[in-house]
């Protein structure tokens, strides 16, 4: 199964990613030889061959998932739309016995409902193969052979192919996510913000079910994340080349580095965690990379310096603490009582309480965690209270620091 334009040499392709993933996104494409990038919100447009549609799913850690624009249309009645889907040759990319689905994403629009838009579409395609051969493919939204992404903005319409299937930061470890997980491309995506690549100690004093630390077990391994035995949408098209998806698969576990030459370590004081966070650390291979403790923040001893510590604490919204102020002094107490030598980078949502670590930031970038507004701030850790420079609050600019 082909779109028309895949019988050329490149065709455009949209990769999607997280808000203020952009650049990062951007960067994993263009090392990949991917051209005519342009960033958008949310998302990447370039351009690639077959290859690199495959290296892309492969490779990217900020990528949610890959589609191939097949159609471009006005859409502004349901006529139109049905009209416009149906003037595609569905039997090229679809058998009668095939399942398909379609996801909708409807915007500033003059229709109001998205699952209105995704039956009308389906009716397109389905009623084309009944009046051909009085039969039609199925929906199938858990387990489809077809997954369809139908975006309609300002009466604009692009229907494209999902070359993904199911989203890319479901890796394949994670099967407990604990009470607040963080998005394994949103941690990927941090770990490529402070630029670590393996080359000091690395820490994780609140790790939960240990996504930072098994991204950064990848990373710094060289490991692809695609690597961990998921299934691609593309693997079920009809132009699909296995030769050549085994030849990439190959090369990318040749890149695979036996093992790290610094620490990885992460604690937490919940052993339920903790055991999650082992397990999970199993499924990715890279148990033996990472030295879990059940320690609080405050308890643990971290490697010599230089290294990194990547943290995401609660924000005192899905998570309660009892005194969240208190409970944020003490992570800034024991950052520089402990973390002398040390980048730290912190991911929060609760602006107020970051106030109260007592830190000077050099750096802090706007993300979603989720629905949640985050901050992600980056402090240049030195002995003591700094009493010389004074603490900056989260919202103010200092020289050096990214602003929104």
């Amino acid at each position: 199964m082909s779109p028309e334009s895949l019988s050329n040499n490149h065709f455009r392709i949209i990769g999607k990613t997280l808000y203020g993933l952009e650049d990062i996104l951007s960067a994993e494409l263009a090392a990949l030889g991917a051209v005519k990038i342009t960033k958008l919100t949310r998302s990447i447009e370039f351009w690639g061959d077959l290859e690199l549609l495959y290296k892309a799913n492969i490779w990217c850690r900020t990528a949610t998932r890959f589609l191939v624009p097949v159609s471009t249309f006005r859409a502004s009645d349901p006529d139109q739309l049905y009209r416009a889907v149906g003037k595609l040759d569905w039997s090229k990319y679809l058998a009668v016995r095939d399942r398909l689905v379609i996801d909708p994403v409807v915007s500033h629009s003059d229709f109001t409902h998205s699952r209105f838009v995704a039956q009308k579409a389906k009716d397109a395609i389905v009623d084309q193969f009944r009046k051909r051969t009085g039969k039609r493919p199925s929906v199938d939204s858990t387990d489809p052979d077809l997954r369809i992404n139908l975006h309609i903005h300002q009466n604009n319409a692009t229907l494209s192919f999902d070359s993904s299937g199911e989203p890319l930061h479901r890796r394949g470890y994670r099967t407990e996510g604990g009470e607040a997980p963080i998005n394994e491309v949103l941690a990927a995506g941090i770990l490529q913000m402070t630029e670590w690549d393996g080359s000091s100690a690395l820490v994780d004093g609140m790790c939960g079910s240990g996504t930072f630390l098994i991204e950064a077990a990848m990373i710094a391994r060289r490991m692809a994340p695609g690597l961990l035995g998921r299934k691609f949408g593309f693997q079920r098209w009809r132009n699909y080349d296995p030769d050549l998806f085994r030849r990439l698969s190959g090369e990318a576990k040749q890149c695979v580095l036996p093992k790290l030459s610094h620490e990885i370590l992460g604690s937490d004081i919940s052993s339920r965690r903790l055991l999650e966070a082992t397990a999970n650390a199993g499924r990715a291979g890279v148990a033996d990379d990472i030295r879990f403790e059940q320690k609080s923040f405050a308890e643990q001893s971290p490697p010599p310096a230089p290294g990194m510590l990547v943290m995401n604490p609660p924000y005192g919204e899905r998570l309660r603490e009892t005194n969240i102020v208190e409970f944020y002094q003490m992570i800034g107490d024991t950052l520089k009582g402990s973390y002398d030598g040390y980048d730290a980078f912190i991911l929060t949502g609760n602006l107020d309480a970051a106030k109260r670590l007592g830190l000077r930031t050099s750096r802090r970038i706007k993300l979603y965690n989720g629905p949640l507004e985050c901050r992600l701030f980056k402090y240049e850790v030195y002995k003591g209270s700094r009493k010389h420079r004074p603490a900056t609050p989260p919202d103010s600019t200092v020289e050096g620091e990214e602003t929104e």
